[in-house]
This record gives structure tokens, sequence and C-alpha cells, in this order.
């Protein structure tokens, strides 16, 4: 599913997790949002909701996950077309997050809400999730391996330190090996200064 399509490469994405809930007529609409850098979180928390509420019917939910690969998905679980997941996925389209996902678990208190209350019921539980939620800035990042004798470790540093790039490991028995991450808008640039370095080895997968 194409829904804003991502031109840039830093977001936001929860920087934990929240969770609200709101009544209607009876009814309660538990919503909690969870920070899901992958699809296997989304189904962890959502079976961690059904163990904890086993006695409500309806668990929907939306999510979007990966500016690159934009995993976009919606769920009214059972509930009238477009009235539960849609008007959650649109909470999160509002508040323009990523790695998100907003679950709303409904118990049933009586008294049917038609699709129009239903759509502004899941909409209110899931604002209320969000708005209290603590945001975190993200960056997509790529990977660059290089490898280099000793003597070069200070210049090394210097770089990693001055472009504040992460290293994601390293490996220090004959020659250093290190593994880095670098925002994708600053690759080229720390590429060139370290292919500019001589003796550093740019290995290639």
């Amino acid at each position: 599913m194409e829904i804003n399509a991502f031109t840039s490469d830093s977001y936001q994405a929860p920087e934990g997790n929240s969770e609200a809930l709101y009544k209607e007529k009876g009814s309660k609409f538990y919503a909690y949002c969870f920070h899901t850098p992958t699809l296997e979180d989304v189904s962890t928390y959502i079976e961690e909701l059904k163990k904890k509420h086993h006695s409500a019917r309806h668990f929907c939910y939306a999510y979007r996950i990966n500016p690159r690969e934009n995993l976009v998905r919606f769920n009214d679980d059972g509930e009238p077309k477009n009235s539960a997941g849609l008007p959650i996925f649109n909470q999160i389209l509002s508040h323009n997050l990523w790695d998100c996902l907003v679950v709303v678990v409904r118990y049933f208190g009586g008294t049917k809400l038609g699709v129009s209350g239903l759509v502004n019921a899941y909409k209110i539980a899931a604002e209320e999730s969000l708005v209290q939620l603590k945001k975190e800035d993200k960056y997509l990042s790529k990977s660059l391996r290089i490898q280099f004798e000793y003597p070069l470790m200070d210049k090394v540093m210097r770089i990693v330190n001055s472009e504040k790039i992460h290293i994601l490991s390293q490996d220090l028995r004959l020659n250093a090996n290190f593994e880095l991450s670098i925002r994708e808008s600053e690759y080229n640039q720390v590429y060139t200064l370290f292919t500019d370095l001589y003796g550093i080895n740019i290995i290639k997968d």
C-alpha cells in the first residue's frame, strides 16, 4: 500500500509506549500505542493484548513501519468496514509517525454506536493514546565497513567523532575492522572522507 511516499532520511517514531481509555455509551475503548520497528513486534504486542483483554471482542489496529519499505496496514477486526482501522491509521498519519502500532481494544457496552459513532470513538481513542506519547527523531542509515592498520586509529576516530558516526561493530585483532552506521544524507560525504585517507580499505560484500 503506497501511502505518503517517503522522500527524506529523517522521521519520528514513538520513544516508548503509551495507553489511554475512552468511554462512549457504556463501551470502553482501550487504546495502546507501541514502538514497533518490525512486523514481528506488531504480532508480539497484539498477542499480548489478546491475553490481557481475553474477554474483549474487537482488537482493531493500524501500523506504519519503515519509511523505506512503507509497511502499512489497518484492520477493523469485525467492526463495520473502515469504521475502526482507518480512523486509527489516520491518527498515525496526522502525527506523522513511523515504526508505530496503535491498537484499540473495545468492550461492547450494550448500546450500538452506529458507523459514525464507531469512527468517532476509535479516532478519539487513538488520538488520546498519541497525544501523550513521547517521540524521538530517527534517521535512515547505510552501513560502511572499513579496514585499516592501527597507526591510522586516531585519524579514523577523528572522522567518526566529528561526523557523529555510530560504530556498529569492531574487530581489533590483526588489523582494525569497523562496521559503521552512517545517515543516508551524509553517506557520500563520509565515504569520500575515508577513501581520501590513505591506507583505508573499504570492504565490499
